[in-house]
């Protein structure tokens, strides 16, 4: 695997972005959290196809797609622990020989093959995939609800990332909450008015809605006049905490997301409204 700071360079080399394009990528990428792959799909100067087709003549890796519409064994999905899985959009298809093939997203991630290699005893052989077609596997075989599970808190996740919303939606689930996600803020609003959910995290930035307009949306009307909300943002300011708190959400999360920290959050906002019922 070679090392992640040469994306950039693969991506001029097959000609699909400029050495412009890629400075101006660069910078934007700083202190996002960002990987650059997700800055250039951003900015509308390449596809997810057309990063996974050109990292695959580059590197000469072998791409898989429609992942979900296969079937996998429950032994072969252990061998991946689901918040690997969700975190680090990774995904095992077959297991033969002593070789693990594995879907991937980001082919320098080398620190996340080292550690599956060593748990598993097993030869990584990584097969390029587009986050969209990782994400919508784990969600099928990783994010499966369990039944029974009738009177739990409901979370709405509002994020136009999905690798985002799937890593807080794994780490909830995994705490027994009911989790729906949407994908920009009109969905969110839509979501929010049907399902009606106990509590909600959105982004800072989406389309057609940011945020601030989903609260103030959701504010007009007098059945979420209470319902608490928290804010993801890559701005972690204290300016930035003081416009969220003075807005009327009830607490701030810093990106890059920590499902860890997600979860203390999520559970802190509950035990205040109780306090407050």
């Amino acid at each position: 695997m070679m090392d992640k700071k040469h994306l950039g360079d693969l991506l001029v080399d097959a000609g699909i972005i400029t050495v412009k394009t890629l400075e101006r990528a660069l910078e934007r990428q700083k202190g996002s959290g960002k990987r650059l792959g997700i800055v250039l799909e951003e900015m509308g100067v390449v596809t997810e196809n057309e990063l996974v087709e050109a990292l695959s003549k580059q590197l000469d890796l072998k791409t898989v797609k429609d992942i979900v519409g296969h079937s996998f064994p429950r032994d072969l999905l252990d061998l991946v622990p689901d918040d690997i899985a969700v975190q680090k959009l990774v995904f095992p298809l077959s297991r033969k020989e002593g070789m693990l093939a594995l879907a991937i997203n980001d082919p320098f991630d080398k620190d996340t093959f080292d550690y599956i290699a060593k748990k598993t005893a097993l030869k990584i052989i990584p097969v390029l995939a587009s986050r969209d077609d990782i994400v919508a596997a784990v969600k099928k075989y990783y994010l499966r609800e369990e039944a029974g599970m009738c009177n739990r808190q409901k979370v709405l996740v509002v994020d136009d990332s999905q690798s985002i919303a799937t890593i807080i939606q794994v780490a909830l689930q995994k705490e027994g909450y009911e989790v729906m996600v949407a994908n920009d803020g009109l969905e969110g609003l839509k979501m929010a008015l049907t399902h009606n959910p106990d509590l909600i995290i959105c982004d800072s930035v989406m389309p057609r809605m940011d945020g601030f307009g989903l609260l103030r949306a959701l504010r007009a009307t007098p059945s979420f006049a209470d319902t608490p909300m928290i804010l993801l943002t890559s701005k972690a300011t204290g300016e930035d905490e003081q416009r969220a708190l003075e807005a009327g959400f009830l607490d701030f999360i810093s990106k890059p997301v920590q499902p860890i920290r997600v979860v203390s959050r999520v559970k802190r906002a509950f035990e205040l409204m109780d306090k407050f019922k």
